[in-house]
């Protein structure tokens, strides 16, 4: 029985009704010991039939938990509302949390002022614990968090791999390889790369992948262009790599949001993709398969990844293990610009 228009149920008329002293009763919806299992039974019970709900801030001062899990995200504004990649793991990790009462607290800042913010948030205990996404390495975030006691899960593995942080991240050098792989066996004799940034674990894995199978080719590596994950940076960074390179004949780029960017530059260059310039970009989020001509691409499961970054946070907060890194597996998935 709930009520509507009348003073929100008390732990006093939960104890009443059950029977019990309000001592007892406020240990029961706790969850502490001491209470007697037909005890626990009859609150349980009295909580459902008035629809008690324990005070937040009570609760908070006495388990010392916030019932809030952060997702740090330390990249500009406009990188995180344009680029697929963090909805899609923003839609993971609250599917992940819809069946708890955990709370999502959003921590967004480039590297600088507004990171060393969102350290001093996570040090001052605001939130049970964190997940962080797209890390920089020069960022201070997961090296302030190694540091700490904040229970944390990295969405793509630390630059530092000797960091006691534990991560769940694809297989970046392995769709690299696909890639390049792919690129080779379609006729690219002057294979080149718009690179993802070169302070993050993934642009540098991303590249290497790329490089080694080019490389064993016997095929030139130095067409390559680092740049961020903006669509407008691999426009600009595209452009560069075809003004160097004019004989460029096969083209991977780091994101799907970039390598359509890069596809527009060619195309305004009267270069046809991909009878001239095969492309294929990295992440499989929907927009791949909206370009022109629609996207090949290596397959990122962030959804999956951010469901077992969840997964690993709670185990971690109830103390029940989480602490494994995980690397998922990718995939190639062929389309018209190749």
């Amino acid at each position: 029985m709930t009520r509507t228009g009348s003073p929100a149920p008390t732990l006093v008329e939960v104890a009443r009704l059950a029977g019990v002293s309000r001592a007892t009763a406020s240990r029961a919806v706790r969850g502490g010991e001491r209470v007697s299992p037909e005890a626990r039974a009859a609150v349980e019970a009295a909580v459902r039939e008035i629809g008690y709900r324990p005070n937040q801030a009570a609760r908070s001062l006495v388990t010392r938990r916030t019932d809030s899990i952060a997702v740090v995200i330390p990249e500009s504004d406009s990188t995180l509302f344009t680029d697929p990649f963090f909805a899609t793991v923003l839609h993971g990790v609250t599917t992940a949390l819809s069946s708890t009462d955990l709370q999502i607290v959003l921590l967004v800042g480039q590297p600088g002022e507004r990171a060393a913010r969102m350290v001093n948030y996570l040090r001052a205990g605001h939130a049970d614990g964190a997940i962080v996404v797209s890390h920089h390495r020069m960022d201070n975030v997961v090296e302030a968090l190694a540091e700490s006691a904040v229970p944390a899960v990295l969405i793509g593995r630390p630059w530092d791999a000797s960091l006691p942080l534990t991560w769940v991240d694809v297989d970046n050098a392995g769709g690299g390889r696909l890639a390049a792989e792919h690129l080779l066996a379609r006729g690219a004799r002057r294979p080149a790369t718009v690179a993802g940034p070169a302070d993050m674990a993934a642009g540098r894995d991303r590249l290497a992948g790329w490089a080694e199978v080019v490389a064993a080719a016997g095929l030139a590596t130095d067409a390559v262009e680092h740049t961020d994950w903006t669509a407008d940076a691999a426009a600009a960074a595209t452009g560069r790599l075809l003004d160097d390179h004019p004989d460029v004949d096969g083209l991977f780029v780091a994101s799907d949001l970039m390598a359509e960017a890069a596809m527009e530059v060619l195309r305004g260059r009267g270069i046809a993709v991909p009878d001239r310039v095969r492309v294929v970009g990295f992440d499989d989020m929907g927009l791949a398969a909206r370009t022109r001509p629609p996207l090949t691409t290596v397959v990122n499961p962030a959804p999956a990844m951010s469901r077992r970054a969840v997964e690993m946070l709670l185990a971690q907060l109830e103390g029940t293990g989480g602490t494994e890194s995980v690397q998922f597996p990718t995939a190639l998935v062929v389309r018209g610009s190749s």
